[in-house]
């Protein structure tokens, strides 16, 4: 096995920050194309995006995932339920996360991720019988006590963010019930979300959008570049870092978000401040956690 040189891991998080920062300027790209609504934008991401994917997985000699699957699928015709419901998953996450920067729930949606992973370690304990420390247990708490604001006292409940929060868990729970826990299984789902986004892509446009978009087609262009090179990025990083520093760098995009949602005018109502403030207090434990764990691990236990 080869280990993760110090080469590597710069480069890996190089790859990281840049991912990070081009899924937020996508957040923000969304407001650029807000005359088009959330459903087109959604369209035009899925369209661009899954023949790159594609390409980068036959590039990344990874087809054997998608073969694999399409073989499994031919076996097994059932299977085809749970990846349209797979699909679906991930397909109301990626419209989420283009609706609500032009719909003032930018804010909403960055809670959302920084509650994610807490919600993916209880979906571990609860469904695949996972380990949960004591300093994970205690993070949990903290996110309860912020969700209880959030639902007691809040001016109204933010609904997005519960959506990501709950969302994605199932949809990572459910990828490893049916066994496409991978890249190719990601481009499945991709791939059967793409009738939908052509038939969004397909939609006439609203009336004067065209006029009120300066540069459309650069616009449309750059939120597949943006997509599809943050995925990349993504995929990179993921190859040459250790889990856990791969994971503690996962929390800078949420902190992205919330700052694209500042700049777009979204503020923090008073109420709000115990549910932020209990959540970013659960997400410094799980990263003071992932940072005693890289140091008491030894570069010579570390796996390729």
């Amino acid at each position: 096995m080869s280990l993760h040189t110090p080469a590597e891991t710069r480069s890996g998080v190089a790859y990281s920050l840049v991912a990070s920062l081009l899924f937020a300027l996508l957040y923000y790209h969304a407001t650029v194309l807000a005359p088009l609504g959330g459903a087109a934008i959604y369209g035009w991401r899925i369209v661009l995006t899954a023949p790159f994917l594609g390409v980068f997985i036959l590039l990344s000699r990874r087809g054997g995932e998608i073969v694999g699957l399409w073989q499994r699928l031919r076996e097994r015709p059932l299977l085809w339920l749970g990846m349209l419901l797979s699909s679906g998953l991930l397909g109301v996450q990626l419209w989420l996360f283009m609706w609500a920067p032009i719909n003032g729930h930018a804010l909403d949606v960055s809670l959302g991720y920084f509650l994610l992973p807490l919600t993916l370690v209880l979906t571990g304990r609860l469904c695949f019988g996972e380990r949960i420390t004591r300093w994970q247990l205690l993070a949990c708490g903290l996110a309860a006590v912020g969700v209880a604001n959030e639902l007691l006292f809040a001016p109204q409940v933010s609904w997005p963010a519960f959506v990501v929060a709950l969302g994605y868990p199932c949809y990572f729970a459910l990828r490893r019930v049916l066994g496409s826990n991978h890249l190719g299984g990601m481009w499945f789902d991709m791939a059967l979300s793409l009738p939908v986004g052509l038939w969004f892509v397909a939609t006439p446009w609203p009336a004067g959008a065209a006029e009120a978009l300066r540069f459309p087609l650069f616009g449309i262009l750059a939120l597949g570049v943006l997509s599809a090179v943050a995925l990349a990025c993504m995929i990179q990083a993921s190859h040459r870092l250790k889990l856990g520093l791969f994971g503690l760098l996962s929390y800078v995009e949420p902190a992205l978000l919330v700052l694209v949602a500042l700049w777009l005018g979204e503020r923090i109502a008073p109420s709000q401040w115990l549910t932020y403030g209990s959540i970013w207090a659960a997400i410094l434990l799980l990263a003071a956690e992932g940072v005693a764990s890289l140091r008491r691990v030894r570069p010579l236990d570390l796996p390729a």
